[in-house]
C-alpha cells in the first residue's frame, strides 16, 4: 500500500479520534457511556498503530508529528488520573516543561540566536563607541544607569574619621537604596519583553521576531555603556546570578511566540484554528515555564544581586546558577520523555496486527 491510499484509508479514523479528544478533554473518561470508552479504546490503539507503520515507512515528519500528538494526548487522558493542585505544578515544572522545552528546541534556539545575537553585537559596539549609547537609550535611562554606578567614594577604615564613617555609611545606603530602585526596572521590563515576545507570535512571529531583536540591541546597548564608563565590575556581578534564569526565559518565552507564528504559518494536517489550538497549548505551557523561570530571577535579584558581598563571590554564585539553567533544561524529565516516547509506542498488546515491512 502507498501512502497516499493509506492517508486516504486512515484520515476518517484520525479525525474521528482527534473529534473524540476535543469532546472528552475537559472531562472524567469514567463518566462516558461504556459503548464511548470501548470506541476511544479501539481508536486509540489503532492511531498507535498507524503511528508505527508510518514511522517505520518514513512517510513524513509531519504526518508522525500530527499521529504523535494524537497518540500522547489519547494516552495521557485513558491512563492519567487527576493529581492536587500542587503535584500538577511540581510535575509540570520538574517534568514537563523542560521536556515541551526538548521537544520544541528548535524554537529556542532560534530565539536565542535573534536576542543574543543582536545583544553581543550591540554591546561590542557601543563599549568601544559609547557616544553610539544615545541612539538606542534614552536620556533618562543613561542618567539613572550613571546614578546607580556612580562612585562614592570609599575611604580607609583605619584612618577614617566618625564624620567620614557616617558619610560611607550613608553613600553605601544611597547606592543600595539606588539599585533596589533598578531592581523594580529590570523586573518590570524584563516582563514585559518575556510577555510581548510570547503575545506577538500571534502575528505570524513577525513581533515576536521584531521584540527579540530590538531588546537584544537595547540590553546590549546598556551593557556596553556601563561597561565603558568603568562600572563594569559592579554592573556584571549585579546582573551575573539573576541574569542566568531572566535572560534565558527571555529566549524560551521568544520561543513559544515563533511557535504561535509556526502553528499559523503551517498548520499541516489540521485547520489554522485547530493547529492554533493544539500548538498554541504547548506554546502556551513554555511560555508558563519562563513565567516561573522570572519569578525565580526576581527572588535572586532582591534578595541576592543587590548584596554586599565580594564581586568574586558573586561572580562564583552567578557560574554556578547559569549551570543549573543549563542542566535543568537540558536532563529535567529525561526519563519522562523516555517513558512518554514508550508509550506513544505501540506496545504487542495494542497491535491489531503486526506490522509492515519498511
Amino acid at each position: 500500500m502507498n501512502k497516499h491510499k493509506f492517508i486516504q484509508q486512515r484520515r476518517p479514523q484520525w479525525k474521528r479520534f482527534e473529534e473524540f479528544l476535543y469532546g472528552t478533554s475537559r472531562k472524567s473518561l469514567s463518566k462516558l457511556e461504556a459503548e464511548q470508552i470501548t470506541e476511544f479504546s479501539r481508536l486509540l490503539r489503532e492511531v498507535s498503530h498507524d503511528l508505527a507503520t508510518i514511522r517505520s515507512r518514513g512517510w513524513g515528519h509531519d504526518l508522525i508529528s500530527y499521529l504523535n500528538d494524537l497518540v500522547a494526548r489519547g494516552h495521557n487522558l485513558f491512563y492519567g488520573a487527576p493529581p492536587s493542585n500542587l503535584s500538577v505544578f511540581y510535575r509540570y515544572v520538574s517534568l514537563e516543561f523542560p521536556r515541551l522545552f526538548r521537544a520544541n528546541i528548535g524554537y529556542f534556539l532560534t530565539a536565542c540566536l535573534l536576542f543574543f545575537l543582536p545583544l553581543g553585537i550591540s554591546w561590542y559596539v557601543v563599549q568601544n563607541n559609547p557616544s553610539l549609547a544615545s541612539r538606542v537609550i534614552p536620556e533618562e535611562i543613561m542618567s539613572r544607569f550613571d546614578t546607580m554606578y556612580s562612585d562614592h567614594g570609599e575611604s580607609d577604615p583605619d584612618n577614617a574619621s566618625e564624620e567620614d564613617s557616617e558619610s560611607e555609611s550613608e553613600g553605601r545606603s544611597s547606592f543600595g537604596d539606588e539599585r533596589a530602585t533598578m531592581a523594580g526596572f529590570y523586573i518590570n521590563n524584563n516582563v514585559g519583553i518575556a510577555l510581548k515576545c510570547f503575545a506577538l507570535g500571534i502575528l505570524l512571529g513577525i513581533g515576536t521576531v521584531y521584540t527579540l531583536l530590538f531588546n537584544g540591541i537595547f540590553l546590549g546597548a546598556v551593557s556596553g555603556y556601563v561597561i565603558s564608563q568603568g562600572h563594569g565590575e559592579r554592573f556584571l556581578s549585579f546582573v551575573i546570578s539573576h541574569g542566568s534564569f531572566e535572560l534565558t526565559a527571555i529566549a524560551v518565552a521568544g520561543g513559544a511566540g515563533l511557535m504561535l507564528g509556526n502553528a499559523l504559518i503551517h498548520p499541516g494536517q489540521r485547520t489554522r484554528f485547530q493547529s492554533l489550538q493544539v500548538r498554541g497549548l504547548e506554546a502556551v505551557q513554555i511560555a508558563g515555564g519562563a513565567a516561573v523561570m522570572l519569578v525565580v530571577a526576581a527572588l535572586i535579584e532582591a534578595f541576592w544581586s543587590p548584596s554586599d558581598v565580594s564581586p568574586m563571590l558573586k561572580y562564583s554564585v552567578g557560574s554556578v546558577l547559569w549551570l543549573i539553567v543549563f542542566l535543568y533544561l537540558a536532563f529535567a524529565g529525561l526519563q519522562s520523555d523516555e517513558t512518554g516516547e514508550t508509550a506513544a509506542q505501540p506496545g504487542p498488546s495494542e497491535k491489531p496486527g503486526e506490522l509492515p515491512s519498511a
